[in-house]
């Protein structure tokens, strides 16, 4: 379980294709040392078990399914992610619930100004936008945000300085690909309704 409180901005070191699975290497100076093998860490809000640690670079396993549903499977070296490990008991709940289960991809349509804000609007895959509501949660690249509006094939949110300083939207441009994990409190109450 994470927060969406991203705790580092690292870089893709290397990203090992076969097949369709792959090995990423993250540099990650900040939160390395306290990684053990079998940790879990988001990784642009996919959660990853980590499988090696060579100094402060870290090593993951992302199979099929992963590759197939997040943007890692564009990802190159050199690409800044979003990192955070695991929340531990009695920690913080600064962001709201994240899993780190990517439920799909969007894209970045458009980021602009407001005052001291960054307001991006983001596409969404349209089965997933029945889970958007104004003022609810959202994760994009791991990142724990409100919607501020919630169209049929695309959501806005408000990007204060912090976030836009701390995290990799800073380099991020319309048209890239960003990872969606949509609230699941939704999810589980359209499962339960449907059973009735």
């Amino acid at each position: 379980m994470f927060t969406g409180i991203i705790e580092e901005v690292g870089a893709l070191v290397t990203v090992r294709r076969a097949g369709m699975s792959a090995r990423i290497t993250v540099h990650a100076p900040r939160i390395a040392e306290g990684v053990e093998m079998g940790d879990s860490v988001a990784v642009n809000g996919i959660c990853l078990t980590a499988v090696a640690r060579e100094g402060v670079n870290l090593s993951f396993d992302a199979v099929p399914e992963t590759m197939s549903r997040t943007n890692l499977k564009v990802a190159r070296p050199g690409e800044r992610v979003n990192l955070e490990r695991a929340v531990a008991a009695g920690q913080p709940m600064g962001g709201h619930f994240v899993q780190g289960h990517v439920d799909g991809e969007g894209s970045l349509r458009s980021i602009h100004s407001q005052d001291n804000a960054r307001i991006l609007e983001v596409t969404i895959p349209p089965d997933l936008a029945k889970y958007l509501i104004p003022k609810g949660s959202v994760a994009v690249d791991g990142i724990s945000l409100t919607v501020m509006e919630a169209n049929p094939e695309s959501f806005t949110v408000s990007i204060i300085p912090h976030t836009w300083e701390h995290t990799n939207l800073k380099g991020k441009r319309a048209g890239n690909p960003v990872n969606i994990e949509v609230d699941m409190l939704a999810k589980y109450v359209e499962r339960l309704l449907a059973k009735e």
